[in-house]
This record gives C-alpha cells, sequence and structure tokens, in this order.
C-alpha cells in the first residue's frame, strides 16, 4: 500500500467519525481492559505496539496526555504526549489504578499483558461486531488514519504534526487531502 488515504480503487483506508464513534459503542461492550485499549486507539491515534508499551508512568494526569515513546523514528527515545479526554483518563485510572501504581514498583508494569497479534485480533473483532465490514478501513490502521483525517481538520499544522508523529511535507502532503 502507498503513503495515500484512498486505494486504488478510490476506496478510503481511514474510519469516518461515526464509524469510529460505533467502534467505541461496541467496544463498550467489551471487557474493560478492551474498552481502554480501544479508546486509547481512537483517542491517541497510536499504533497498537505503541498502546501495548503503555505503563502508568505514560500517563499525565496534571496535563491530560499520554506518552508514547515513537516506535517508526529509527531510534529510541523519541516521545510525543497526545491529549486524551478527561473521561479516557478516568477510565485508565479505573480500570488499570494508574494513580497508585505510580507511586510503587508497578509503575512500569504493562497496561495490556496481550501479544501483539491477540490486540489486532480483538481490535478487528470490534469492528466486526460494530457492523464496520472487511473493507480496507477496517483495521487498527484505519483508526489511526482516521485520527489523522480528523487532526488535519481540527489542528493548527504544528500541533497535528506532533500529535501524529507524521512529518507534513510535500511528500505527505496525503495527509492534507482527507476532505
Amino acid at each position: 500500500m502507498s503513503g495515500e488515504l484512498f486505494t486504488s480503487d478510490g476506496k478510503r483506508k481511514y474510519l469516518t467519525a461515526s464509524e469510529r464513534q460505533e467502534f467505541l459503542r461496541e467496544a463498550e461492550k467489551g471487557s474493560r481492559e478492551l474498552r481502554t485499549f480501544c479508546a486509547v486507539l481512537v483517542h491517541t491515534g497510536c499504533r497498537i505496539s505503541e498502546a501495548l508499551a503503555l505503563t502508568p508512568q505514560h500517563v499525565d494526569f496534571s496535563e491530560g496526555v499520554i506518552v508514547f515513546e515513537s516506535l517508526k523514528k529509527r531510534r529510541k527515545g523519541v516521545f510525543r504526549a497526545v491529549p486524551i479526554p478527561p473521561a479516557l483518563i478516568d477510565a485508565l485510572d479505573l480500570v488499570h489504578d494508574i494513580r497508585k501504581k505510580k507511586r510503587t514498583l508497578a509503575k512500569s508494569k504493562l497496561l495490556w499483558s496481550w501479544s501483539r497479534v491477540s490486540a489486532w485480533r480483538y481490535v478487528k473483532e470490534v469492528m466486526d461486531q460494530a457492523g464496520i465490514g472487511h473493507e480496507p478501513w477496517a483495521s487498527p490502521k484505519g483508526l489511526r488514519h482516521g485520527f489523522g483525517v480528523e487532526a488535519v481538520k481540527t489542528f493548527p499544522h504544528p500541533l497535528r504534526a506532533a500529535l501524529t508523529n507524521l512529518k507534513f511535507s510535500p511528500a505527505t502532503s496525503h495527509n492534507n487531502r482527507a476532505y
């Protein structure tokens, strides 16, 4: 697949806002851990591997952000902070007991102990249950792309680049052609 937001036959590769909301509604029927995982994917645009790498120390309550280590930067130690809704911060704390774990050695314990393959399968199951189907956008990457499309519509360029961890240059200008 190329870096475009549409397939060669014109189908989009991202979930719309309404599809992401339906995905979240369906995730609400799953376990508490599944709900928080799906919400993190939708509200941050992170990759599955980035979400699975999260620990309590990556959730910053005072700033209202999750801090991700970027996994596609060819080196370690590149981080980005993504603002999340207060309700998601509360849910993460309720389900994963983050405030308490931050004061103990558990602060570096992963929030989800799933493998990447299992997490991908769980996300696909929620999408299937939500009736999103088997189109090119019905994937975890489709959630990421949907977040990016929304960011293009909502945020000014420098913030958009920081949130999505994408460079908005002529080579990636397709990120600006989502609508």
